[in-house]
């Protein structure tokens, strides 16, 4: 059974930085395509950021582009989502998310795409 376990979120002030970190377990994540997505209290869920398995491919919402940086460690089989110059609108739920995807070597920003989600850490940010 593929679990994801997210960590690293908190209160931060504006203009502040966040790394948060999801632990992969149970599968292959060599195979996965891997994504963090968030939803604050009222809205949808919305893609953040994504990359391909490998790491070769990123993509990044707009929102976030500048600011923020996906990137894997294999070896601890862990995604990590640096956030930087944080700003209110960023407070929301983080998820991440994992696609088998066998050898492809896209980026997925849609949530349909994914096949397991973790359970969210809660980034808040104060004005």
């Amino acid at each position: 059974q593929v679990q994801l376990d997210e960590s690293g979120g908190g209160l931060v002030q504006t203009g502040g930085s966040l790394r948060l970190s999801c632990a992969v377990s149970g599968g292959t994540f060599s195979s996965y395509a891997m994504g963090w997505f968030r939803r604050a209290p009222g809205k949808e869920r919305e893609f953040v950021a994504a990359i391909s398995r490998g790491g070769r491919s990123t993509s990044y919402a707009d929102s976030m582009k500048g600011r923020c940086t996906i990137s894997t460690d294999n070896a601890k089989t862990t995604v990590y989502l640096q956030m930087n110059s944080l700003k209110p609108e960023d407070t929301a739920s983080y998820y991440c998310a994992a696609k088998d995807v066998k050898f492809s070597n896209s980026a997925y920003s849609s949530p349909a795409d994914y096949d397991y989600w973790g359970q969210g850490t809660q980034v808040t940010v104060s004005s």
